[in-house]
């Protein structure tokens, strides 16, 4: 949760309407005071009240500056869909915040490198770099530099505004995903930033056909998988499909396990629940998948996801908490494959993913 609730009075849509009417007044004191009372009043809001108010809250932020309070009232809009305002309604604005935040970020660090007046070595997201010296590494307009470099250092604090519509919501995810996530890639190998989470949610796969191949059967099969948030989570509702199914040999994961992975309802706190990998994950040309990965590093070939399972090298356990506490999970499967199909599939792996069992 965003922020933790406090047990006092509100009157969390009048605190909002002072703010708007402030923003459009162009009154600095009054906003600030506005914006002040904001912050406070959402955190002793009812649910009810946080219904209503999200989506006015995110419609405020193109009004204020890139820098400054901006990411805190993201993250009061954030946790209104955190207690039931519609993400969609919440999410452009914030997720748009995200975007150029990330956008900055890297233009920052671009022009810092460039400039060579600190050497190549980028500098942590503190804002004690943000000094007299800085126009001149950066450019000549203070305002703009200024403006990057605070990106730079706030640029984690999107994160869970991000997370908070995101999570809630596939279509959000769809709309916007796609265009965000090389941006926040592209920062995250930078090293400098802890961008995990988001990068992650911005990789969450929807509504996915992946061809399953495996590889000690020599059978193959098409499974829709959504909603996963990392290939632990993958593992283990593969294997209740197929395993769990009947269509390979093996042992099925516990049903609390199933349960952790797919069920609406997020789990309260972390659980002792232990899952047991059935399978090596392993891309068409035998590389390993790791479960610490994502579904989304399933490559594609042929227009669609390819995923071969073999034998485990070896025994591996997990806690069986999903990774975002708030987003099921889904993986279901559409068809067994003929055996024509499973070898043109087959075809297309490794000579080490061959159809061994293959009938």
């Amino acid at each position: 949760m965003i922020f933790n609730r406090k047990r006092k009075a509100s009157r969390l849509a009048a605190t909002v309407s002072e703010l708007e009417e402030a923003v459009a007044a162009r009154d600095g004191d009054r906003t600030g005071r506005a914006f002040t009372a904001v912050i406070n009043g959402v955190q002793a809001a009812s649910d009810a009240e946080c219904v209503l108010a999200g989506p006015r809250l995110a419609a405020l932020l193109p009004e204020f500056p890139p820098t400054g309070p901006r990411p805190m009232l993201a993250m009061a809009a954030g946790f209104c869909a955190e207690r039931g305002a519609d993400p969609a309604a919440c999410a452009g604005p914030i997720l748009d915040g995200v975007h150029q935040d990330l956008l900055d970020a890297l233009e920052f660090a671009r022009r810092w490198t460039a400039s060579g007046a600190a050497g190549d070595e980028l500098p942590e997201p503190d804002e004690k770099i943000i000094d007299d010296a800085l126009p001149a590494r950066l450019g000549d307009d203070a305002s703009e530099a200024t403006r990057l470099a605070l990106a730079w250092c706030s640029v984690e604090e999107w994160q869970p505004p991000a997370l908070a519509v995101l999570c809630r919501s596939s279509g959000v995810r769809r709309r916007h995903a796609a265009a965000i996530l090389p941006a926040c890639r592209a920062l995250e190998a930078l090293e400098r930033h802890d961008l995990k989470c988001l990068s992650y949610a911005l990789a969450v796969l929807d509504d996915e056909p992946v061809i399953v191949l495996h590889r000690p059967t020599g059978t193959g099969f098409e499974v829709r998988i959504g909603g996963i948030g990392d290939n632990f989570q993958l593992h283990t509702l593969l294997a209740h499909v197929l395993v769990g199914g009947g269509h390979v040999a093996g042992t099925s994961p516990s049903a609390e396990s199933v349960r952790l992975a797919t069920d609406p309802q997020p789990a309260t706190g972390r659980t002792g629940t232990v899952a047991t990998g059935a399978f090596e994950l392993l891309a068409p040309d035998g590389a390993r998948i790791w479960n610490e990965g994502l579904p989304d590093d399933i490559p594609v070939v042929e227009g669609h996801r390819l995923l071969v399972l073999d034998e485990p090298v070896y025994r591996r356990s997990w806690n069986a908490d999903r990774f975002f506490p708030h987003l099921p999970g889904t993986a279901e499967l559409i068809r067994v494959l003929s055996a024509d199909e499973t070898r043109t599939w087959f075809a297309r792996t490794s000579p080490g993913n061959g159809t061994d069992g293959a009938s």
